[in-house]
Order: structure tokens, then C-alpha cells, then sequence
């Protein structure tokens, strides 16, 4: 972990007289001299940006496919817990968010083109926001369990490019409703001139003890190859499939962090990119004995998850392989 502590840093900047927080992971092989994405992960509400970074984890992706993380933290509300004003307090979210997006910009060689957002919960919700009010800033959003308040659909948002949206949430969430997230997406398909009609593909169901399946709802063919899209939780409950920390029914049939970087990999604020990001490590010099999961789990699959590679001389690699 002493890899990890030093590419970690806690910081806050000073935004409308009071000191905000936040920790930026900077991956591995990030280099000053080369333009590099970055990813928004919103805690949820109660919640925190420590939390986050373990619970929604993307710093092994970062390592492999080189991209900045920050992990900003909220305020308290009226009610005594951390949150992201989407419209429910005087917080001036977006105000700290767009500060710290300027501080990243001067520290960092942020590629401007490639800027996204994702959370969990009200986290989720905040991305959406984002995607309405710091249009310009973000090429994309992901959501894990949140929704798009109606408010925002029918008096603030106001995007200027057709921007990719992805909803990860389950049917049986009893904190934000699949049914919840519905007419958001329906806003995002009209908005990016999608396919009215999806295309949806039945994940492999290869964990048989999470009590949970998958779809891949897919709304295609929208301006400049964007795609709007749900990855439904058959049964899933309020939580980020594949984490290393389950709460309820959580999916282990995809990794919602490998997802979401692997949509997000696919454009920048133009639209589709000719070459998605590749996140892969191989070592063929080695003997490999077997290779386990992230819950440490013996596998065979070898594609589009973390995987942890144990060779014969005793090191252990992680490896990422997206097809």
C-alpha cells in the first residue's frame, strides 16, 4: 500500500470563504510531458471521499490506463450529513467542483477533451448535474445508483454537446428506484438524437452466488457516435457492483468501475475517439500458477475484469484486459 500512499494526495482548496477537501490519486505511469484524462468519482450522501476511493475503487484501471482520479468531498446539509447540492441546499457545488477543476488543470497536463464524471447514489445525481451546468468541462458521465432529478430536466439542464450517459442501477433499490431513472435517460437518448429503440444484451451470469443478473441496454447511433445506456441490476440492490466492499444484493457480473472507464475510454468531448484506451500488462516471462479476482476468488475468465496474475517465482501482477 505504500505505492498507493504515494501517489495519494489530500488537499482543499478555499471556495467561498470555506476550505473544501479532496484527494487526487495520480496513477503509476502518469508523465507531466503527456496530455491525461480525468475522472470525477462522487462520493454518496453520508458518505466521503475516502470512502469513495476504496468503495467505487478505479486506482488499479488508473495504473494500466493512465488517468488522473480526484475524489472530492461534500458538506454537510440541514440535516447533519455529507452531501452534493443538486438543488436541496445552499451549497455552491458546482462552484467548488469548477475551482477544483481549474487547480487540477494548473498542477496537472489534464487532456481538456477528456474530462468525466461519475459518483455513487447522490453522487450519481451530481454527474448529471455536472453534464448540465459544466457542459464544456465534461465529455462524459457515469452514474452508479443515482438519478437525474426531474427539475434538472425540466428547467436547468442545458448541454452544449451530445454527451454519453451511462446509468448503472438496480431494479430492486430500494433507496433510489430503477423506475427513478427512466426519464433521464429518456432525456439523454432525445438530447443525443440516439436510436429510439435499444439494443440489449443479457450479460454471462458467471457468479452464481450474488443473486443477481445483468443487461446491457444499449441506445445507439446518437450525434457524433455518442450512445446513451443502462447497465441493469436484475434484482440488485443500492450498490456499485464488483466492489470489494458489498452492501445488500451487490453484482459480481461486472465491475461497475471497469465499466464505467471502458465507456468512457470510447469518447472525449467530441464524440467517439478512434482509439479507446487500452488497459492491459502482460508478462510472458513468467510461469503464471492461477489467477484470482479482486475477493481472491480462483478465475478463468481473463477479459474485462481485475484480475491478479501469481507466477512461479512468486510476484504477483494485476492485469487488466478489455475486449
Amino acid at each position: 500500500m505504500i505505492g498507493l500512499g504515494q501517489q495519494t494526495m489530500n488537499d482543499s482548496l478555499l471556495v467561498n470563504g470555506v476550505y473544501r477537501h479532496f484527494i487526487t490519486y495520480i496513477p503509476s505511469i502518469y508523465q507531466q510531458s503527456q496530455a491525461t484524462p480525468l475522472v470525477f468519482n462522487l462520493h454518496g450522501r453520508t458518505s466521503s471521499a475516502e470512502a469513495q476511493m476504496w468503495y467505487g475503487d478505479f486506482r488499479n484501471i488508473a495504473d494500466t490506463a493512465n488517468f488522473i482520479i480526484v475524489h472530492p468531498q461534500g458538506l454537510l446539509d440541514n440535516t447533519g450529513v455529507t452531501h452534493w447540492n443538486i438543488g436541496q441546499s445552499s451549497v455552491d457545488d458546482i462552484g467548488f467542483l469548477n475551482t477544483l477543476y481549474q487547480y487540477l488543470l494548473s498542477n496537472y497536463n489534464i487532456d481538456i477533451e477528456k474530462v468525466y464524471s461519475t459518483g455513487m447514489s447522490n453522487g450519481g445525481n451530481m454527474s448529471y448535474l455536472l453534464a448540465c451546468s459544466m457542459s464544456d468541462e465534461f465529455a462524459a458521465i457515469a452514474s452508479v445508483t443515482g438519478s437525474m432529478w426531474p427539475y434538472l430536466i425540466q428547467s436547468i439542464c442545458n448541454p452544449s454537446h451530445p454527451t454519453p450517459v451511462l446509468e448503472i442501477h438496480g431494479t430492486s433499490d430500494a433507496i433510489v428506484p430503477y423506475n427513478s431513472i427512466l426519464d433521464g435517460i429518456e432525456y439523454w437518448r432525445n438530447y443525443n438524437n440516439c436510436d429510439l429503440n435499444p439494443i440489449t444484451t443479457s450479460i454471462p451470469n458467471i457468479n452464481l452466488e450474488d443473486n443477481s443478473m445483468v443487461e446491457h441496454i444499449v441506445y445507439d447511433n446518437g450525434d457524433n457516435g455518442v450512445t446513451t445506456e443502462i447497465f441493469k441490476i436484475i434484482d440488485g440492490g443500492h450498490s456499485w457492483p464488483g466492489t470489494s466492499f458489498p452492501n445488500g444484493v451487490t453484482n459480481y457480473d461486472i465491475n461497475a468501475s471497469l465499466e464505467i472507464w471502458k465507456f468512457f475510454s470510447k469518447y472525449d468531448i467530441n464524440g467517439t475517439v478512434n482509439q479507446p484506451s487500452s488497459i492491459t500488462n502482460y508478462n510472458i516471462n513468467k510461469k503464471l500458477i492461477k489467477r484470482i479476482d479482486a475477493l481472491g476468488r480462483e478465475v478463468n475468465q481473463t477479459t474485462n475484469q481485475i484480475l491478479y496474475h501469481i507466477y512461479d517465482d512468486g510476484t504477483v501482477e494485476k492485469r487488466i484486459v478489455i475486449e
